[in-house]
């Protein structure tokens, strides 16, 4: 009579344990028959080793809970104790509520005695107690599962009865499974790879979440009741309910005119080029697409990812970006390719970043399901057992039932910690990242990984900090056979040889030896390139492979615009002499018109110029930052692109005369094209992306003046006798080394033209290459302090992330997971604080502005709230049409001083808003500063306050 789940928690009437253990062995073949990739179940019969896999996956699901057939756990509700205690089972009350076991840990200890009765090996004992003592989030070692010592036994159960009653648990569960031999029966042949174990894990407590759903599995307190067949016949309808499905399964080989199916357009070189090399891998393995900005790596990548789940049964994909502006179109183009697969399958692609609310296609999508699936999640909160809440669901709403007309994923898969279970999955790279982490439930980010394609655009965007958490996400994809692909348009070399060496590490092979077979790859010798590389159990085999762009190159100019650094800048209002520069220019170059890109690496340089530009050019200037509303920078982002993008009709809406200023946003995924571009030196790759922005499209009418491309390079002050001049801010991003070598080489090519994308390769690795001399004599010491200096931030920062990692330093060939969590993070992180442990710790969040007056609230877009804030559903749009993101010093005053209003409270997605109240004349106090917003500038912070 031993309890499984309180009556409390099961839906009025309390389940058995045994009734548990069923219902979750019962769900994991429902997970195997219609959720596993194929190459996972081939993974797993392999384990097993007579095409058991099934079996023994529905086993290990059953088995999680058998910590709780203990006086540690039955005495903790009421009445479940006085059945157990009836029953003949009896524990020292003093003991039990003195001393604490957790029941995950103490089913990791107790299957260890069992399975060694029952003639298991060591080695299999050791991989799969961290199984169940694990399913609640955390591995921990044996030192840390094991009972007190000081309880004396009386937490585990004195006496024969206790005994005996996990006994017939284990052998009922384990007969019922198909397993007929007994415990013995159920030993694997093989230890899977630590990744898999990990992925593994995964799967059973996703299996363990659903069966604990009391909605759908209701309490069974008669043991005459209990049966599999039950449990079965429960978890067919909850899965039909919930509507939970897998991707495409087994998919079929694409063909040669696959391409043309899916974007109605014939492949361009370097797109055939990446699908033949998909298509010639000899494993899972990864593959670098390097190639110019607009060649159409990401319609290559996805294509090639057909070739892989065909040839290696993989059933979905998951794809990266950098910023969740670059994710939100992105998901746009994976829906579409995905229908045009099957369009089924359309329903199956989920967004997956901390504002995707703010995203209108999912908003649609999700046909206001989302709050509840992101908020109130049914399930069991943990509250019975003494623990945290590991399903994100305390307040236990109950899931709506599902049905096939729904045009988003499944709600189930939109709860906390599971987006990446989805079938096909498009978000942030910090998602990859986040998998990276030693935190609690790390297993089911890595069971969203496993069985998929893995496509991470713009991974330049990685800094040495960052690199970390990739590389340690690579190792363990690569040991998982998970396939990835990266794309760049401007790779350093040694940037692409530390990626490749971490994805062949997975094997956990010395970090001598793999930097060696990955030294062993050739480098490209033309751009675009491809390089594979993987490993079998024999080799590690790689492909190289470059080909022509599909547009011959572009001569673009390089002239430099000298602006001298001053140490205190120009007062709000007053022209900066770099301003002043820029305003020259702009009324020599656009006399006949043209269209102009001004990048500036800071917002509130960026601002400053547009203040000066506008008021000589008027509404031809715009401006496009990361401090702007929402509503803000998605209206301007449309507009910029309406007018500078790819002309699509013969009517263009090009105009005659356009500045657009920005920051670092037109760097990556801005499809715009400028017939000039005036920026401020950035390191070379990134400066090249900039130029990436210029005569980007064929057919663009230009003026005469402007026919030849050229990039004007301001924001640095040459120096006739010595190393030039950066700006403070811009040494503070980027570093004053690479500031040195880029500027160099963009001195050098003054008045001379770069071969672009051509060159590209070439530029990026003088620059990256540190063995190379390519600065002046004069700059030379320069350039030595700053290389000691950016050695030791580069180290220190690597460093820095170590405590975070998934594995600790010196464990990744470890067998089993015990102990994997062993000095790890705390689990209690918004995505916020994730985002900024995987992007080192330069923590900001997004605020709501409102305007206050008389009269109450208001939205940024001037329509009047209720009482106290309440927005009704036709406002919400206005609301969140106000986020914006604050710079990061005014991290700790909005964390500590804004919340939400209190119109708010109840509202599923405006109660985690902060807002920020702005009063009658557009201003707020925040800290020390003063914060106002302007319709021009957009977030104007100014301080401190006075």
């Amino acid at each position: 009579m031993l309890w499984g789940k309180s009556a409390g928690k099961a839906g009025g009437r309390a389940n058995l344990l045994l009734q548990h253990l069923l219902d979750t062995a019962a769900v994991a073949e429902l997970i195997w028959d219609h959720y596993l990739a194929p190459s996972i179940r081939q993974a797993l019969d392999g384990v097993v080793g007579d095409g058991k896999g099934r079996r023994l996956f529905a086993w290990m699901c059953g088995i999680h809970d058998i910590g709780k057939a203990t006086p540690a756990f039955q005495h903790m509700d009421a009445a479940g104790a006085a059945r157990v205690l009836g029953a003949g089972l009896a524990w020292d009350q003093r003991v039990v509520q003195r001393y604490r076991w957790r029941h995950d840990r103490a089913g990791g200890v107790l299957i260890q005695k069992y399975l060694a009765e029952a003639g298991w090996s060591q080695e299999s004992i050791d991989w799969v107690w961290p199984l169940v003592a694990g399913h609640h989030g955390r591995f921990p070692t044996l030192g840390e599962a094991v009972e007190p010592p000081r309880a004396r036994g009386q937490l585990s159960g004195r006496g024969s009865g206790w005994d005996a009653a996990r006994r017939e648990s284990l052998v009922v569960l384990t007969r019922a499974v198909g397993l007929g031999g007994g415990l013995a029966d159920a030993e694997p042949a093989a230890a899977p790879s630590r990744a898999v174990q990990l992925q593994l894990s995964g799967f059973v407590v996703m299996a363990d979440w659903i069966a604990s759903d009391q909605n759908h599995f209701k309490g069974v307190d008669a043991l005459e009741r209990v049966s599999f067949q039950a449990a079965r016949d429960r978890a067919r309808e909850a899965w039909k309910r919930l509507g939970l499905r897998g991707g495409w399964g087994a998919l079929a080989k694409p063909d040669e005119g696959v391409f043309g199916r899916r974007f109605e357009e014939h492949p361009r070189p370097s797109q055939a080029m990446v699908m033949d090399v998909a298509a010639r891998v000899d494993a899972p393995g990864l593959i670098v697409v390097e190639a110019p900005m607009g060649e159409g790596k990401t319609k290559a990548a996805l294509v090639a990812a057909e070739f892989l789940a065909a040839r290696w049964g993989l059933d979905g994909v998951f794809v990266g970006m950098p910023t969740q502006a670059t994710a939100d179109p992105m998901f746009t183009h994976v829906r579409a390719w995905v229908e045009a697969i099957e369009s089924s399958l359309a329903s199956q692609v989920a967004l997956l970043h901390g504002k995707r609310m703010f995203n209108k296609q999912w908003r649609e999508l999700l046909q206001d399901h989302e709050p509840a699936a992101d908020n109130r999640f049914a399930g069991v909160a943990e509250d019975e057992f003494g623990l945290d809440d590991p399903y994100g669901v305390s307040d236990g709403a109950c899931c709506p039932e599902t049905s096939a007309e729904r045009s988003a994923p499944a709600e189930w898969f939109l709860g906390a910690k599971r987006g990446l279970l989805c079938p096909f999955v498009v978000g942030t790279i910090d998602q990859l990242l986040f998998a990276a982490t030693r935190t609690k439930h790390v297993m089911l980010r890595m069971a969203g990984l496993a069985g998929k394609v893995v496509i991470l655009d713009e991974v330049h965007a990685a800094d040495v900090y960052m690199s970390q958490f990739l590389a340690e996400g690579l190792r363990w994809l690569g040991q998982a056979h998970v396939p990835v692909i990266l794309l760049s348009a401007t790779l350093p070399p040694a940037q692409r040889r530390e990626l490749m060496a971490a994805y062949l590490a997975g094997a956990g092979r010395s970090e001598e030896a793999v930097a060696s077979e990955a030294a062993a790859i050739p480098e490209p010798d033309g751009y675009p390139s491809v390089t594979a590389a993987w490993r079998t159990e024999s080799s590690v085999g790689h492909l190289v492979r470059s080909c022509s762009s599909w547009r011959e190159d572009l001569q673009v100019k390089v002239e430099i615009l000298p602006e001298r650094v001053v140490k205190k800048g120009a007062s709000r209002g007053e022209m900066s002499e770099g301003d002043a520069q820029v305003l020259s220019l702009m009324r020599d170059r656009l006399a006949d018109g043209g269209c102009v890109l001004v990048i500036r690496n800071t917002v509130p340089r960026a601002q400053a110029t547009f203040e000066v530009l506008r008021a000589e050019f008027g509404d031809d200037v715009h401006l496009l930052h990361g401090r702007l509303s929402a509503a803000d920078r998605a209206d301007r982002t449309e507009k910029c692109l309406r007018l500078l993008g790819p002309p699509e009709s013969e009517v263009s809406e090009r105009p005659p005369r356009m500045i657009l200023v920005a920051t670092q946003l037109a760097e990556q995924s801005f499809d715009v094209d400028a017939d000039l571009l005036v920026t401020d030196l950035a390191p070379m790759d990134l400066l090249l992306q900039r130029i990436g922005r210029t005569h980007r499209h064929e057919g663009v009418p230009r003026p005469a003046a402007m026919a030849q491309p050229t990039v004007v390079v301001t924001g640095f002050c040459p120096q006739d006798d010595g190393p030039p001049e950066f700006p403070q801010a811009a040494e503070g991003i980027y570093g004053r080394y690479l500031l040195l070598r880029t500027a160099a080489l963009v001195c050098a090519a003054a008045g001379d033209c770069w071969s672009v994308p051509g060159q590209v390769p070439q530029l990026v690795t003088e620059v990256y290459d540190s063995g190379r001399q390519i600065v002046p004599g004069s700059w030379a010491a320069a350039e030595r302090e700053a290389w000691a200096d950016w050695e030791d931030r580069q180290r220190a920062r690597a460093e820095s992330a170590a405590p975070f990692l998934l594995t600790r330093a010196g464990e990744h060939a470890q067998p089993t997971l015990e102990g994997l969590h062993r000095g790890g993070m705390h689990d209690g992180l918004s995505e916020e604080q994730h985002r900024a442990v995987v992007r080192d710790g330069d923590r900001s969040v997004e605020v709501v502005l409102v305007h206050q007056d008389e009269r109450g609230f208001h939205a940024l877009s001037g329509r009047r709230l209720g009482m106290g804030g309440v927005a009704s559903p036709d406002l919400l749009d206005d609301v969140l049409g106000g986020t914006v993101r604050l710079p990061s010093k005014l991290t700790d005053a909005a964390e500590n001083d804004l919340g939400p209003l209190d119109g708010w409270r109840d509202h599923p997605w405006l109660c985690h808003s902060r807002a920020l109240v702005l009063d009658a004349s557009g201003a707020a106090q925040l800290g020390d500063h003063t914060v106002r917003y302007d319709e021009w500038l957009g977030l104007v912070v100014e301080g401190p306050w006075r």
